[in-house]
Parts: C-alpha cells; sequence; structure tokens
C-alpha cells in the first residue's frame, strides 16, 4: 500500500480521538497559563532572563505534548487496535512511519502557536523587562519551542511502542521530566547536559553558559528521540501484534 492512503488513516485516527485533541489543548493552555504567571514575575535579579520566563511554560507543557505522544501510540494497544492495522498495512515500518508523522506534525504546529502565545502573553506581563529581547531571540524561542514539543512527543511515541505500554511510558517519563532529571543534574554535572528534556531546554534562554547552544541541545534531544523510535520500530517489527 502507498505511504500516502496509509497516513491518512493514521490521520483520521488522531482527528477523532478526543483525548488526543484533549492532550493538544492541555500544551496549548498548561504553557500560556505558565508563561503568563511567569509574566509578572520579580525581575530585579541580576541573572534575570526574559526569554526563558516567557518561555518557561514550555516546562509544564512538555507534560501534555509527552502524553499526546503516548496516547497516540498506545491507542493502537487496545481492543486489537494494532492488529487489526497491521493486517491493513502488512509493511510495519511503513505503518509506523505513517504513525510517527501523524504525531510530529500537529504537536509541531500546536508547539509554535503555543510557543508563540506563551511569549505575547509573557511580554504583556514583563513590560519593559522583556525590551531587550532581540527578534531574532525571540523567533529562536518560539521556534526552538515547537520543535522541542514535538520532539518530546516523539520520544513519548517511540518509547510507548518500545514498552508496549501508555501507562508504563508516562509513568517512566513524567516523574523524569519534574524530578528525576534535576536530581540527577545537580549530582552529575556537566553530563546532565545531555539529558534529552535539559539539552533541548537551551534554547529557552536568552544567555547559556553550559557545555551545549540552542541547537546543538535540540541535536541531542533529537537523537534521544530517534534512538528511541528505532527502537519503537523495532518492537513493531519484531513482536506479534
Amino acid at each position: 500500500m502507498p505511504f500516502a492512503p496509509v497516513l491518512r488513516a493514521e490521520w483520521l485516527k488522531i482527528r477523532t480521538l478526543r483525548s488526543l485533541w484533549g492532550a493538544l489543548l492541555a500544551v496549548f493552555a498548561a504553557t500560556t497559563a505558565f508563561s503568563s504567571l511567569a509574566g509578572v514575575s520579580e525581575t530585579s535579579d541580576p541573572e534575570f532572563d526574559p526569554l526563558f520566563m516567557a518561555l518557561s511554560g514550555v516546562a509544564p507543557g512538555q507534560i501534555a505534548a509527552i502524553s499526546f505522544g503516548a496516547l497516540a501510540v498506545s491507542s493502537e494497544l487496545h481492543g486489537g487496535g494494532l492488529r487489526s492495522a497491521l493486517t491493513a498495512v502488512p509493511q510495519r515500518g511503513r505503518w509506523f512511519a505513517a504513525k510517527v508523522t501523524s504525531v510530529a506534525v500537529p504537536a509541531l504546529l500546536v508547539g509554535l502557536l503555543t510557543a508563540f502565545a506563551a511569549l505575547v502573553v509573557a511580554r504583556a506581563g514583563l513590560g519593559d523587562a522583556a525590551s531587550g529581547l532581540s527578534v531574532g531571540e525571540q523567533a529562536r524561542g518560539v521556534v526552538g519551542s515547537g520543535i522541542y514539543l514535538m520532539l518530546m512527543a516523539l520520544f513519548a511515541a517511540g518509547l510507548t511502542a518500545l514498552l508496549r505500554s501508555g501507562v508504563a511510558t508516562l509513568s517512566l517519563l513524567i516523574p523524569f521530566v519534574l524530578v528525576v532529571s534535576f536530581v540527577v543534574g545537580d549530582a552529575a554535572g556537566t553530563l546532565a547536559d545531555f539529558l534529552p528534556d535539559k539539552a533541548g531546554q537551551v534554547v529557552l534562554h536568552q544567555t547559556y553558559d553550559g557545555t551545549l547552544g540552542p541547537w546543538s541541545g535540540l541535536a541531542v534531544t533529537t537523537l534521544w528521540t530517534a534512538a528511541a523510535l528505532v527502537a519503537g520500530a523495532w518492537s513493531v517489527h519484531r513482536r506479534d501484534a
């Protein structure tokens, strides 16, 4: 079967599942809400970073992005959905590629829209404190945030395909990005800069002093995501539906 109709079928699944639209809506709502609250924060700290403050809602918003990626794949694992999908599309790699694409495109579009809205509402609150941000820095922050949210959704999708469980993926990733990453960061020093979330979030900062820059950090997150997707593809190819 050609790729286009497979992709169309996978997009139809994404479009008709309310839980997935709810997760995407949560990405927008959580990110913009937390960024708007950050916009009224104290700005007298000499280390104050207006770009990071404006886009700080991306950190809680990524939980919803992770949930979107996990739910998009785990929805196939119940009631024989995966078996039916692979019966219709025997080429498992083609099916998985279509599934990944159907996750990536809406996650990226919603991520870009969300980051732009978060920046606008936060800047309204920050006022003159954000006047030093250049157009290039703001554009980099918005584009980088959209890419980061997409990568985290795909990371979750790959792990869900590997673990065959959305619950297992969420139980692993959500505590990791909320707690473990910070604990490891304090203990591991420079090595923690290469964790998938810490590396990707460098793009949220106006200034950065670590090992990685904005785009090299996203490249590291991309490598983590690619590894998860390769592992997920292997699981789909090798295991029984």
